[in-house]
């Protein structure tokens, strides 16, 4: 028992980044504890519980591929908040971006197989011929994996920004423009081909197709203000995914929606927002 909750925080990070879901994570790492009270002698625990959740996440994601082509809406990862660590050491930009919203959405272009070959060399360090052992291949098809993987995704730092001081300075100006309604500062502060995506999952108010350039999500964030003013909704910017974020709560206390800012050179190319009380229930109980 002591080895396994030793293990439980990587093995969580793990698949999360594997699965996008904090709930699915949660459930797979379950299923690992399951097998390791079951199973005999191990010798070594580390090795044998990454190659057990990694396997799991792998049948898990041909199951939520299908589920995701008839989700309703934009479909967004789940959002963890990460201050206090929940998804391991975020230092170094490489794994600040690899736990980012964006990142996980540009691993959804991946194969099952690519994918866990990219967030065990990027995220977690793996050699190929740890890699290879994990998910039972070679070691040229681990490296052919993760050229292909990589080609897909990007480089990285691109599409992050680097100074986390400067990046909340921007989230801090951007909510502060949207609150006060300053259309002059936020067209400063958006990029002309700025995309807005929001994810209600079918239960919550959200626009269900991606909203594109300046003057369109302009719009779309008068709406959001006015709601708030509507529903008295209280803001608050913290680490969501390695990044500052927006999360906002109802008259009540509770999590209401989430949202991320993504930075492209000083301007606000890409806001993620998430509305899903189902997408929003694990962040909730980090908030409590």
């Amino acid at each position: 028992m002591a080895v396994f909750e030793q293990q439980r925080p990587r093995l969580f990070a793990l698949a999360y980044r594997l699965l996008g879901s904090a709930a699915e994570a949660e459930d797979m790492v379950q299923e690992a504890y399951v097998r390791w009270s079951q199973a005999g002698p191990v010798e070594v625990p580390a090795a044998w519980l990454t190659r057990v959740v990694t396997n799991l996440c792998l049948s898990q994601l041909a199951s939520a591929r299908r589920r995701r082509e008839s989700y309703v809406g934009p479909w967004l990862p789940e959002p963890v908040l990460t201050g206090d660590g929940a998804l391991g050491p975020l230092e170094t930009v490489e794994q600040r971006e690899s736990v980012s919203l964006g990142v996980l959405i540009l691993l959804e272009r991946l194969t099952p197989v690519e994918r866990a070959v990219f967030v065990l060399r990027e995220a977690f360090g793996y050699g190929h011929a740890e890699v290879a052992g994990i998910l039972g291949i070679t070691e040229a098809h681990s490296r052919q994996l993760h050229r292909r993987a990589r080609a897909h995704v990007g480089e990285p730092r691109k599409r992050f920004e680097s100074d986390r001081e400067h990046h909340r300075r921007i989230v801090r100006g951007f909510l502060r423009a949207t609150l006060g309604g300053d259309v002059a500062e936020l067209e400063r502060l958006l990029a002309d081909d700025v995309v807005a995506w929001a994810d209600g999952g079918g239960t919550a108010t959200a626009a269900r197709r991606p909203v594109l350039g300046r003057a369109k999500v302009l719009r779309y964030l008068r709406g959001l203000a006015d709601r708030r003013e509507a529903a008295r909704i209280a803001w608050d910017i913290v680490e969501v995914n390695g990044e500052p974020a927006v999360v906002v709560r109802d008259a009540g206390g509770d999590l209401w929606a989430i949202f991320t800012v993504e930075i492209a050179d000083g301007r606000v190319s890409a806001i993620r927002t998430i509305l899903s009380p189902a997408k929003l229930a694990f962040a909730g109980t980090q908030l409590m």
